[in-house]
């Protein structure tokens, strides 16, 4: 991939993410590439999930702001690697946190090798990331790199604490949170790595000026929020293939979306309790999920297996004999409830003003000039508008 990028109208934006894509792998495997060594090598696993796909959004935002200010692929391409790396590596730790089976069409890395493996991989891919962010003073100068490496520390400081906020959430059982609550949330978990930093990066990588930050963290806010709320909304009915992950699975795992909030707090008294309880809830064990519950089931049906037998094995399986799991009418009702207080709606609706604000933010952008690198963002702002229908 050249400066040279084809022209991106809203119709292209796939082409133009996939020639960011394509160029971002490169650079990736340039950095990380295993060489010469075996399939299950610690090289191979860190290549593991940039292999599997996704859009490398935050690489391609990236390229677009350094190349719009008329900086070069070079100056920004290892810092665009390094974040999708990040953004991987956040991936992997998620996945082991929300107890999660499957990524990008795939078993999840620590359900294929295990959760001490997939542990140390992500930690790897953390740490393999701070050298070419170090490696920019010989591209950027010493100035904007330091502005970079800077700028990627408080990424993850305000990433870690909004999954932090959020996982406190799912282990306290907490519901009484206000919209206000949710957005502050993702701002720290999303919009800092996903949108703000991207941009800043690509901007400083360029030669722009500290003056120009605060709008772009204006815009990575917008854009991150609509897109969030969009992805939790996609999480309840969007295709598994398409989607990439599992359909359903902020409620197995109780997450605090948007729509849980509201339809909490919506809800009538004893409806409200119902709800609070099946929250409280764990996911079932991945037991359930490999559908050995419904083989137990079979064969005691069948009289080849006693009750008191069934009982047995699955309490040994399951591994916790006292702790009392979500149940699929129990998904079934948190989803019809939010549909019942209007929820979903509530959310889109409050998705739809971040990505208007995101486009005005845009707007305002006098010094980016119109370019195709332009109209890639403009392209998205749309596309992040058009999930939110």
């Amino acid at each position: 991939m050249t400066s040279t990028l084809p022209a991106v109208d809203p119709d292209l934006l796939e082409s133009y993410l996939a020639e960011c894509k394509k160029a971002c792998d490169g650079e990736i495997e340039r950095l990380y590439g295993s060489g010469s060594h075996g399939a299950s090598s610690l090289g191979e696993l860190i290549l593991d999930y940039p292999r599997r796909g996704g859009k490398a959004l935050r690489p391609a935002l990236g390229i677009a702001m350094c190349l719009g200010l008329g900086g070069h692929l070079e100056a920004i391409l290892p810092t665009a690697a390094t974040l999708e790396l990040y953004h991987n590596a956040f991936l992997i730790h998620d996945d082991i946190e929300d107890e999660s089976w499957w990524r990008r069409g795939e078993p999840t890395l620590h359900i294929d090798h295990g959760i001490p493996v997939a542990v140390n991989v992500g930690d790897a891919m953390l740490s393999l990331s701070l050298q070419p962010l170090l490696d920019n003073v010989e591209r950027v100068g010493l100035g904007p790199a330091l502005r970079i490496l800077r700028a990627v520390a408080q990424m993850t400081r305000q990433t870690v604490e909004g999954q932090g906020i959020e996982l406190d959430w799912v282990r306290s059982n907490a519901w009484q949170l206000e919209d206000a609550d949710y957005l502050a949330m993702v701002e720290l978990k999303t919009s800092w790595y996903s949108f703000i930093t991207p941009l800043q990066a690509g901007a400083v990588a360029a030669g722009a000026g500290p003056d120009k930050l605060p709008a772009l963290e204006t815009l990575g806010r917008h854009l991150g929020a609509a897109f969030q709320i969009t992805d939790d909304l996609l999480n309840l009915r969007a295709d598994p293939e398409d989607y990439g992950k599992e359909i359903g699975g902020d409620l197995w795992e109780g997450k605090r979306t948007l729509m849980v909030l509201h339809a909490v707090r919506s809800a009538d008294p004893d409806d409200r309790v119902r709800a609070v309880q099946i929250l409280a809830k764990r996911r079932p064990s991945g037991v359930d999920e490999l559908g050995l519950t419904e083989l137990l089931d079979r064969l005691t049906a069948r009289g080849e297996l006693s009750q008191a037998g069934r009982s047995e094995i699955a309490a040994r399986l399951q591994g916790q004999h006292r702790v009392e799991t979500k149940s699929l009418n129990d998904i079934r009702w948190l989803y019809d409830l939010m549909h019942r207080t209007g929820s979903l709606n509530h959310a889109r609706e409050i998705a739809a003003g971040h990505a208007r604000e995101a486009a005005a933010g845009l707007a305002r952008l006098d010094w980016f000039p119109p370019s195709r690198h332009r109209d890639m963002l403009a392209a998205l702002v749309d596309y992040v508008h058009g999930r939110t229908r």
